[in-house]
């Protein structure tokens, strides 16, 4: 996988420098020039190059006569994403992301990934996974394979082709292989830091132990389910309704195959013919505000149902975010058995 640095160029190389880039970059073929520290100078591209040598600056001239001095951006930790569809619809597919003081952090490459959502992410992969013993004696579940991948580098890579790129992942049984497998995220362009819970701390505790979030929204998400879910679409809807915490649900309908009648006191009022009833289960990946920290209480087991009734006994705003789009828990045996069959017919 390529890395952001590819992009970029220090300010006085040589426009043959430039060009040599250039050719190795392809159909990516874009550079963005820095200082020494990596701050944002200007953009250059073939076009740039071409009407250089036109206007007479040779191969051995430096690449600052010629370069876009105010290239687009976007600034990390900030929402951004009305900016990034709108450079995406404008087809502009290779973005520089910089931090405050203008500093490269990463590159948005529109060829690879779908967006560039203000997330962080937390992926729970603590848990024993008895239900598939003895699969997950000596390998943790999220580590089982599910086709050529783990279940949990489905869902990490998923999260990461809508730009999600700062992760944590909560760990405990086995947590040393889970850490082995992933490092530090730089082989997938992320950053992955790791979270030990010491004791159990339910399928939200421990997020109470991460203290340097670079974003105002955090996504919290089981490691081993199989989704397609689009995330953009999910964090928009979450913006539109103003929301505090928003989960996803899976719709259930249950069909009734009689008639079921309304009563009062023993008297009918009006009944239904065999009618269809729609419930929604819980599916386990949690979008919420950054201040929604502060319900989670530290070094305490605590699920995410706790926290959404907590947050709804307060008369904070939780919503549904109903999903028709593929959705598995590799929870137990006939579910990794699905898992394996599905994989080669759904895009994840």
């Amino acid at each position: 996988m390529r890395v952001y640095k590819d992009h970029l160029i220090l300010s006085g190389s040589k426009i043959k420098e430039a060009l040599l880039q250039l050719n190795i970059l392809a159909q990516d073929a874009i550079l963005f020039v820095v200082d020494v520290n990596d701050k944002l100078i200007g953009a250059l591209t073939d076009g740039d190059v071409r009407r250089g040598l036109i206007k007479g600056f040779t191969i051995d001239s430096l690449i600052d006569d010629i370069i876009q001095e105010n290239p687009r951006f976007i600034v990390k930790g900030e929402n951004n994403l009305e900016k990034i569809i709108e450079y995406r619809k404008g087809d502009f597919r290779i973005i520089p992301v910089v931090d405050e003081n203008r500093k490269v952090v990463n590159i948005i490459n529109f060829r690879i990934i779908k967006s560039y959502l203000p997330i962080d992410a937390v992926i729970m992969a603590g848990g024993r996974g008895q239900r598939l013993q003895p699969l997950t004696n000596y390998t943790p579940k999220p580590l089982l394979k599910v086709g050529d991948k783990a279940i949990m580098e489905h869902n990490l890579d998923r999260l990461a082709l809508f730009g999600i790129d700062d992760f944590w992942i909560s760990v405990k049984y086995l947590g040393e292989q889970i850490e082995n497998y992933f490092g530090d995220g730089k082989t997938k362009n992320v950053k992955i830091e790791y979270v030990w819970e010491d004791e159990p701390l339910g399928t939200i505790g421990a997020v109470s132990q991460i203290k340097n979030f670079e974003h105002d929204f955090i996504l919290v998400t089981n490691s081993d389910l199989l989704t397609n879910i689009d995330y953009e679409q999910f964090f928009l809807e979450f913006i539109r309704e103003e929301a505090d915490l928003a989960v996803l649900t899976i719709p259930y309908q249950v069909n009734i195959p009689y008639a079921v009648l309304e009563t009062t006191k023993g008297q009918v009022k009006s009944f239904k013919e065999k009618p269809t009833y729609t419930y929604y289960s819980n599916g386990g990946i949690y979008l919420f505000k950054k201040d929604m920290l502060q319900y989670i209480p530290k070094n305490t087991f605590f699920n995410a149902t706790d926290l959404m009734e907590e947050l709804i006994n307060k008369n904070l705003k939780v919503i549904s975010f109903p999903f028709i789009g593929y959705w598995l828990d590799v929870g137990k045996h006939e579910d990794f058995e699905k898992a394996q069959i599905d994989v080669k017919l759904i895009s994840l």
